[in-house]
């Protein structure tokens, strides 16, 4: 008998396929908002006129306009957008980029319930062996418009780097989800294609270990595989003719789809363990974090879980293969990486990684059960 818990996130709206500027304005239009604080892609602020268009259809409700956030959403740069935030008197945080600006703002949220002013203040919000301490929850809520496609914005997670410890911590609140998602697969033109396709695969991650999960149920899997099936015919088409906003939108609509074993409940596994650590020590893009471990941990969870991982091959419309394979030859057609050399991740590394993987939350919730970290190594050498 199945047994889980679908928790339905605080997120009220999905708005697809309208042009973000119209719809953000609409948002804030919907929630009474009038101080909006951008925290928004440097790359689109300064070198396109997507950001100075949404300024523009903002007026004076645009109080701010924040633009440096690194990768790995470090603990420094959470602060530095709090106090822009708190000076400006923001009653709404308005993000349009990757997944570390949406998880910067969602740290910001809690930065700002929590008086939270300093880099080590965040020692009092983060999540300790799995615990979230007791805090107030956010007031200063946000809307979330991505160009990158790992799904973030559908989750009420937020991963900040402790450049101290090079360890990416989790932050979680209900609340920090965003109240809407907006998504204008025109924005995402401007997105580098690496950058697109291979959060497309962290998307396709997302689908394939929790189809694969020990903890997968059919309401988790209903989205999960259609959202597997969206992204394997669109990714192609978006690396085959960048311009294409339909195939662009069937990888945004099908990221959305990917998000749904999380949120129902349904854990990720040692792909996800193992990226959280590649991703923070070794400043591997998230995306490419999935393109080198995922095809080598469902190689080495085979054993446990066949039955699960023919889902996955069908999904990607190559039924009775193996779904390793499948994965492989379709995250190198699209020209990404796929081994650990690739990104500069060498084996005299791996024992470290390993022991540091031990301690993330997917770990342990593998399908194939690891108990040491000398498993995790065995992963890793599939991937070297």
């Amino acid at each position: 008998m199945h047994k889980g818990r679908v928790v339905f996130g605080a997120m009220d709206e999905v708005v697809f396929g309208h042009p973000a500027a119209e719809a953000i304005v609409a948002q804030m239009d919907r929630l009474g908002a009038a101080r909006g604080f951008l925290m928004v892609s440097g790359t689109l602020n300064r070198q396109t006129a997507e950001i100075e268009k949404i300024r523009k259809a903002l007026g004076s409700r645009c109080v701010a306009t924040f633009d440096a956030m690194p990768p790995h959403t470090p603990r420094e740069a959470v602060i530095a957008a709090a106090e822009q935030a708190r000076a400006a008197d923001a009653d709404l945080i308005v993000t349009v980029g990757g997944g570390s600006i949406t998880d910067g703002a969602k740290a910001v949220q809690l930065c700002l319930a929590n008086n939270v002013r300093t880099v080590e203040d965040i020692e009092r919000i983060r999540v300790h062996k799995g615990v979230a301490p007791p805090m107030n929850a956010p007031t200063v809520r946000q809307i979330s418009v991505p160009t990158t496609i790992a799904g973030g914005e559908f989750s009420a997670i937020a991963g900040v780097t402790n450049a101290r410890t090079k360890v990416k911590e989790m932050l979680r609140h209900e609340l920090v989800m965003p109240r809407a998602a907006i998504l204008d697969p025109a924005l995402t033109v401007h997105t580098p294609e690496w950058l697109f396709l291979s959060t497309g695969i962290r998307a396709v991650d997302h689908c394939v270990e929790g189809i694969c999960s020990r903890e997968a149920h059919p309401y988790a899997d209903a989205q999960a595989v259609r959202g597997l099936s969206m992204l394997a015919q669109a990714l192609p088409r978006v690396k085959a003719d960048a311009s294409d906003l339909d195939a662009r939108m069937d990888c945004q609509i099908g990221t959305w789809l990917s998000m749904a074993p999380l949120s129902a409940g349904v854990p990720m596994g040692a792909s996800h363990g193992i990226g959280y650590v590649l991703g923070a020590v070794f400043d591997v893009p998230h995306g490419y974090t999935s393109c080198v471990m995922l095809p080598s941990v469902m190689r080495w969870n085979k054993q446990d879980n066949a039955e699960r991982q023919a889902l996955v091959s069908e999904a990607m419309g190559q039924p009775g293969k193996d779904a390793a394979d499948v994965l492989d030859r379709f995250i190198r057609g699209l020209g990404l990486p796929r081994s650990l050399q690739d990104v500069r991740v060498g084996p005299e590394h791996f024992e470290a990684i390993a022991e540091q993987a031990m301690k993330t939350p997917w770990i342990p919730r593998n399908p194939r059960k690891i108990d040491t970290p000398a498993q995790v190594r065995e992963i890793l050498l599939l991937a070297a």
